[in-house]
């Protein structure tokens, strides 16, 4: 791994019930592509991309797409406690998704409490009000965002509208909670990871070993 390439590691996991879009949105932000058929998450996969918060400070961002189906449920908690940034996603389409987000939000924050996650909530699909198919208002889901204390942004996969928005908007708010301590560095946590920090603790290994060959050789 080139620490090099970045100054922290961020580890966002995706929220949500089975079939809101959750895996199309990150295939179409880190490849920039669509697949009308998806196949259905098993456990969780893993999502790589880099983006730049400020002139010449790149993140690393790690995404965790979690299955919505329960019987994946005891697989997907154990990710909750070593993420920083939660995207609640429902279906606006899906009102019974929508109605989810609660109990997801309510079940992340019990495993990582006493400890802060940011969280975004995302309107999925906004591309089927177009063809009527919209169960979720606008104004219903601000409001619900408001409650939660976080930002709500509408979203489609399929026409790429305000895909980047919605993960630019929770990275820069963690970068932003570093930098007020909203969130913080901690010890055996991988929520952010530090690569100036990671390379002091190399160099601190590679001293010490440096002085323990010298007190041999002596």
């Amino acid at each position: 791994m080139d620490l090099t390439l970045w100054q922290y590691q961020f580890r966002i996991i995706m929220l949500g019930d089975s079939t809101v879009g959750k895996s199309s949105m990150l295939k179409r932000y880190t490849e920039d592509k669509f697949l009308e058929c998806i196949n259905e998450t098993v456990g969780v996969d893993f999502y790589v991309h880099f983006l730049e918060v400020e002139p010449g400070m790149m993140v690393k961002l790690q995404f965790w797409d979690t299955a919505g189906q329960e019987r994946f449920r005891s697989v997907t908690r154990s990710y909750y406690r070593n993420s920083v940034g939660g995207l609640l996603v429902f279906d606006v389409g899906n009102r019974a998704s929508f109605e989810h987000v609660r109990d997801w939000y309510a079940e992340v924050c019990e495993h990582v409490m006493p400890h802060a996650m940011i969280f975004v909530l995302v309107g999925h699909k906004s591309d089927r009000e177009l063809a009527g198919e919209r169960a979720v208002s606008k104004d219903e889901a601000e409001k619900l965002a408001a409650q939660l204390g976080t930002t709500y942004v509408e979203a489609s996969a399929k026409t790429g509208q305000n895909i980047q928005m919605c993960f630019e908007v929770v990275a820069r708010r963690i970068y932003q909670g570093l930098q007020s301590g909203e969130v913080r560095l901690r010890e055996g946590w991988d929520g952010i990871k530090s690569s100036v920090l990671q390379a002091q603790q190399l160099q601190s290994i590679q001293d010490s070993e440096q002085t323990k060959e010298k007190k041999r050789c002596c």
